[in-house]
């Protein structure tokens, strides 16, 4: 693959969207009743979320950067809620709270089409659902386990079991095996999301702040709150004699009530939540507009599509006739830590143009036009979690999945933050703790033993070779344990 050295790393959603830095940077002391860190689609909605049921209410937003510039900027717009992930559910919270989530979900889609539509806003929304694919004999049955979950719990129109027929209806993909269809799935440009979240916070009178990285969080101790390192990195965090938690930059800080952390994968350091939450990356390739060969597959409907691998492919169309084509495959971080590996990851870049000329081999003539790519947070049970010390809130481990239930995580921290309990606050993913990683560095040693090996297995098997012995030894080792692995 060549591509121009200034196209690399740079998301097209950010260019396309006009995202940059637009306003100034966090300076003098100042007060408000509720401080977001964040500039991403959790801490927007967060903060449009406190300034709808609380109008009154002082609410200022901290970005490192500018609004979008992390995951929110660089992800591959896929919209959806937790259909697709009810197996996990079902796992960790038993069917009946499941569902519970499940259903919260189903709001995702509708607040978010309510929000642009409020806002006169196009960011390229179209609902086709989501199609899980198999592309390989050995992913035949975790794709059909979707449609078997749902038909077990009682809702089997959640996930539709398509035959190969079905699915190349759909996209003709000589590749694709079988597939199930959640109707809880659409597609949409981030970066217009992002730009319509920033420009509504700051029309509703919330003070943003970007280009300010913070380096400081003052809190007074408590049983749950003991002063650790800030999730945006850097120094350690000293109680003063105030019971309110103040946030600095290097120019500024703010003094608050409550404040919400929203750094995504900037949070995997933290020390509150460092032993349940890491990082990964994930690539995407973009290439140029190619309506006619998306026409020859038939792939108009705007289906979102992954694949059935454990680090999974994960494909999407835009308006105007690209296709980006993503792999759940990158490196690991050590120690929480997001340094340049995360935006200069060239084998997982490979690996993402190689999935997009394997599974979409009409597209061989269509040339990649830019790529990109970032750190995600991974939990350690796939699903994220809400919760507090003190005064300190926050919402991390989206692993993968962050667009969609990003509306939801809005709802339930400005339920949080405001004191409230509700129905935001009494869903399964607020207040829980989701079971402990391994401690470094055994848990990189081993995370990138793990990957390495499952990525053999799931080559060969594409390639229809025999999985090498030594390598599904060790990327069984997660299953044995009955730990989650990858980023379905």
């Amino acid at each position: 693959m060549t591509i121009a050295s200034g196209l690399v790393g740079c998301p097209w959603w950010v260019d396309d969207a006009g995202l940059d830095v637009a306003a100034d940077p966090l300076a003098g002391k100042q007060s408000a009743d509720v401080v977001v860190v964040g500039g991403g689609f959790t801490g927007l909605w967060t903060v449009l979320a406190l300034r709808e049921r609380e109008p009154g209410l002082d609410v200022a937003l901290v970005e490192a950067d500018f609004c979008g510039s992390g995951p929110s900027g660089r992800n591959g717009g896929f919209l959806h809620g937790y259909w697709s992930s009810l197996g996990t559910a079902v796992s960790l919270f038993g069917a009946e709270r499941a569902l519970e989530l499940a259903r919260a979900g189903d709001r995702i889609i509708p607040g978010v089409r309510a929000f642009l539509e409020a806002r006169g806003a196009d960011a390229w929304l179209h609902e086709g659902g989501l199609l899980e694919v198999s592309a390989a004999p050995a992913q035949d049955a975790v794709v059909e386990h979707g449609a078997d979950v749902a038909r077990t719990v009682g809702v089997p129109d959640e996930a539709i079991a398509l035959s190969r027929d079905d699915v190349f209806a759909r996209c003709a993909s000589p590749v694709f095996r079988n597939g199930v269809l959640f109707r809880d799935g659409a597609t949409m440009h981030p970066g217009r999301l992002v730009r319509a979240l920033r420009d509504a916070a700051v029309d509703a009178g919330v003070r943003v702040y970007e280009q300010s990285p913070i380096t400081h969080i003052e809190a007074s101790p408590s049983p749950a709150w003991r002063g650790d390192t800030p999730p945006a990195g850097g120094t350690s965090v000293a109680p003063p004699a105030s019971t309110a938690p103040r946030v600095r930059s290097a120019r500024g800080s703010i003094r608050a009530d409550a404040v919400v952390m929203a750094t995504n994968a900037w949070m995997t350091g933290w020390r509150p939540v460092a032993n349940r939450v890491t990082n990964m990356g994930s690539w995407v390739v973009l290439t140029e507009p190619a309506p006619d060969a998306l026409e020859a597959l038939g792939w108009t409907g705007h289906e979102a599509i992954v694949d059935g691998r454990t680090f999974l492919h994960y494909f999407r169309t835009t308006d105007d006739g690209r296709v980006l084509m993503g792999a759940g495959a990158g490196l690991i971080g050590f120690g929480g830590r997001v340094d340049d590996r995360f935006f200069s990851d060239a084998s997982t870049q490979r690996r993402a143009e190689a999935g997009l000329r394997r599974l979409l081999p009409g597209l061989a003539n269509v040339k990649v036009e830019r790529t990109w790519g970032g750190p995600i947070d991974v939990s350690a049970d796939r699903l994220p979690f809400f919760g507090s010390r003190g005064r300190i809130h926050f919402g991390v481990g989206y692993t993968g999945n962050g667009v969609g239930p990003s509306w939801l995580g809005g709802q339930i921290l400005a339920s949080v933050a405001l004191g409230r309990e509700d129905d935001w606050t009494a869903l399964p993913l607020s207040g829980r703790r989701p079971r402990p990683l391994p401690p470094e560095p055994f848990r990189y040693v081993g995370g990138r033993a793990i990957r390495a090996a499952t990525l053999a297995c799931e080559d060969a098997a594409e390639a229809g070779r025999q999985e090498p012995r030594l390598a599904a030894a060790v990327a069984s080792i997660p299953r044995l344990l009955g730990i989650p692995l990858g980023t379905r």
